[in-house]
């Protein structure tokens, strides 16, 4: 803990006042093999080709380290079903923490159980309340999720929506869900962005203003929304700064990127990644930003 609270002003000073660009965090793809097919996703996000070996990405998370980054998040795919011979995802969270790691997050859809998980922090996606989710990612896909988050036991779980033309009549029951189930501590929202191939499910320019401001009117309200009012503010700004470079990625294949994919497809201006605005947020000391960021990233107990 002391050492993560000396780290970031340190960060912070060669970040934003010396203009070094070191990445925070790493995002970690370590599988594209998937359970779902969800329609706002890409092929490749569920090709089923690639299990990542154990000793690259031991590799890539020390490269990581070097390159400044102390937060990790693994993601697929669906990264609970990576394993490589008798390992499995809770031997990374291990692994992380021995390397030097202030936390290990998990991104999952929600569909396996992961009462089990050495993740400090769990997200879990959430497109919608009951059959807007399922009409997005599957037929009986929400009560399963559900199911699962009430099981799971994890003080630190939160919902993830993204926001897309099929279920946009959804995100005031889907804040509602996350303030009345005890399992889950907050919710994010994001806006679809228009990777190649899910075009279709992006909305309008004038519905994204309105998602954004009805988010902010419910946070104002009390709904545990994980979002920054300035972070939400600042997505109804067309091509406003992008300061990505905060996380950088690394693909299935190794392919290793300095900062989001969206930057390769070219849909930056489109952009619907609500991080990006709290990252710009977080960078110009927005106070209720940096209170967010810390709530996020403080320790639970639950990881290694």
């Amino acid at each position: 803990m002391l050492g993560q609270a000396l780290y970031l002003p340190w960060w912070y000073y060669r970040s934003r006042i010396c203009g070094e660009r070191r990445p925070l965090q790493t995002v970690l793809f370590v599988t594209d093999y998937c359970n779902l097919r969800c329609k706002h996703c890409m092929a490749d996000g569920h090709a089923c080709g690639t299990m990542k070996p154990y000793d690259q990405i031991r590799r890539e998370l020390l490269d990581a380290w070097h390159e400044g980054a102390r937060f990790v998040d693994f993601e697929g795919g669906e990264p609970t079903l990576w394993r490589d011979g008798n390992r499995r995802l809770n031997d990374l969270y291990r692994l992380a923490k021995q390397l030097g790691f202030y936390s290990g997050t998990l991104t999952t859809n929600g569909q396996r159980d992961f009462s089990d998980t050495l993740a400090d922090a769990v997200w879990v996606s959430v497109d919608g309340y009951g059959a807007y989710h399922d009409a997005v990612r599957g037929a009986g896909t929400f009560a399963r999720l559900d199911a699962n988050i009430r099981a799971s036991g994890h003080p630190a779980l939160s919902v993830a929506m993204a926001v897309n033309r099929l279920n946009r009549p959804s995100v005031r029951a889907l804040a509602e869900y996350a303030r009345e189930n005890p399992a889950i501590r907050s919710a994010a929202f994001n806006l679809h962005t228009p990777f190649p191939g899910t075009e279709d499910l992006t909305l309008s320019w004038e519905e994204r203003c309105a998602v954004l401001d009805e988010l902010i009117a419910l946070k104002r309200e009390g709904y545990p929304i994980m979002n920054s009012v300035p972070g939400l503010r600042i997505m109804k700004r067309r091509g406003f700064p992008k300061d990505c470079w905060v996380a950088n990625y690394i693909l299935v294949d190794g392919k290793r990127l300095s900062q989001c994919p969206g930057r390769v497809f070219g849909v930056c201006d489109d952009c619907g990644f609500c991080m990006a605005g709290e990252m710009y947020a977080v960078l110009r000391l927005k106070p209720e930003t940096l209170l967010a960021g810390l709530k996020l990233r403080l320790p639970t107990g639950r990881g290694i």
